[in-house]
């Protein structure tokens, strides 16, 4: 959008969640903004359930042009806005909000993309994942977009493992709606022995375990995996992103395991929103080098 002079009206963005301290978006999108030559910013909301509503009022406002939604709110979010996009209506969860011309909200999930690419870039390609077994660990929002980007690899089993059962329920239908009519899904506790992993092709984490302000360790989620038995050529990717290495990182380098953080998915499912929010493909070297 652009006055009258031509100048580019600034816009504003932001990332709400509980916690939000740690995120690094605003680097991100900040640096692409400048690259581009636009006067927009992005900041950071600390936001609670109580307030979530408030929030995307005031982006139905206008006062936002656009917001990333991060833990806990991602299934909650649904509930409020006008249009739910097949992205997140598939996964059950949105981490991108859009405003329409008329004020209109529009709900989407860029991490599944974002998260897909990743893991075939750590396993050199998709072929290897056909027919395997991979692992995740969680049962929230990123794990729902990391069972629909498992679907779409074509894996054969998907084994959930977390703490509450009932959490799971929705799951299956995430991975139909991946198109994954073939493979089987099944849940574990996360409390439980490690079940046999000479299956794997992937690991995902999912949860905040381990994360910068969690409440939860990374070695909760590091010391379900049996990491002697898992195959060489298994890939694993851990969401959290700060700190860059994690309990569950440095137990698959251990293993000698192709392995990353989720500052790469951290940066896809970026530029794939701000793609949304303003109709232009952003640098995403540019977005990555403001993170490294």
């Amino acid at each position: 959008m652009s006055d009258a002079a031509g100048r580019v009206t600034p816009l504003r963005f932001a990332v709400i969640g509980s916690p939000v301290a740690h995120s690094r978006s605003p680097a991100m999108h900040g640096a692409a903004f400048a690259a581009l030559g636009l006067p927009h910013t992005y900041e950071k909301l600390e936001t609670s359930a109580e307030e979530l509503g408030e929030r995307v009022a005031a982006l139905r406002s206008g006062a936002f042009a656009g917001l990333n939604v991060t833990v806990p709110h991602k299934t909650r979010v649904l509930a409020m806005v006008d249009e739910v996009d097949a992205s997140a209506r598939a996964t059950g969860a949105a981490n991108t909000l859009v405003r329409g011309a008329d004020g209109s909200v529009c709900a989407f999930n860029t991490d599944a993309p974002a998260l897909r690419a990743e893991l075939a870039r750590l396993a050199g390609g998709v072929e290897r994942f056909r027919a395997r077994t991979a692992l995740v660990l969680g049962t929230g929002g990123a794990a729902r977009a990391a069972i629909f980007a498992l679907g779409q690899l074509d894996v054969g089993r998907v084994v959930v493992r977390g703490r509450r059962r009932d959490a799971f329920e929705p799951l299956p239908g995430v991975l139909a709606a991946s198109g994954a009519t073939r493979a089987a899904i099944a849940f574990e506790p996360i409390d439980a022995p490690p079940s046999d992993p000479s299956d794997y092709v992937a690991v995902v984490q999912a949860t905040t375990a381990g994360m910068d302000g969690a409440s939860a360790p990374g070695d909760v989620v590091a010391d379900v995996v049996a990491w002697e038995e898992v195959p060489l050529d298994c890939v694993v990717y851990d969401v959290v992103y700060t700190p860059p290495r994690t309990p569950l990182l440095e137990r698959a380098r251990a293993r000698g395991l192709a392995c990353d953080g989720g500052l790469g998915m951290l940066v896809r499912q970026g530029a794939l929103a701000f793609e949304l929010w303003l109709g232009v493909e952003p640098p995403l070297d540019v977005m990555r080098g403001a993170l490294d």
